[in-house]
């Protein structure tokens, strides 16, 4: 199986968590307005507006258009929630199984992220790839 088959799979795969993460901040809003800081206003329309972004990627990323933009937004997001939401509710709280929880968090949004900002830095290749036919793109492999 050549690269760019797998490297679809990932990033497909990625689109299909993002679609169900921000297909559930409509169905259980309410749910995630707990994660919202305290000190932004405007409370669960945030919740929507990440659902919102976390679908508009997952499209983007499965129909191969505005990658790039697509993949640092979506990276810019999830580093935030781990600054500003994850991290202050590692940091400041005495229940364990809620650092816990937080410290996963931290870590899956961090994973995230990264991969966001792989597929970011490779959103060109990806498009290169998919002009360029078999015998090409062999030829370009063979000369890298």
């Amino acid at each position: 199986m050549n690269q760019h088959i797998i490297s679809r799979i990932a990033i497909f795969i990625l689109a299909i968590v993002m679609m169900v993460f921000g297909i559930q901040h409509f169905r259980y809003p309410y749910d995630l307005l707990v994660k919202v800081p305290d000190f932004m206003p405007g409370g669960i329309i945030w919740v929507y507006i990440v659902g919102v972004a976390f679908i508009l990627a997952s499209i983007s990323f499965m129909t191969n258009i505005l990658v790039k933009t697509a993949a640092y937004l979506l990276a810019l997001l999830l580093f935030i929630f781990v600054f500003a939401i994850h991290l202050p509710n590692l940091l400041n709280t005495a229940d364990a199984d809620y650092q816990r929880m937080s410290f996963t968090n931290l870590l899956k949004d961090s994973a995230l992220a990264a991969f966001a900002l792989y597929i970011a830095s490779n959103a060109r290749h990806q498009r290169i790839l998919e002009d360029v036919d078999v015998k090409e793109e062999k030829k370009v492999l063979e000369t890298t």
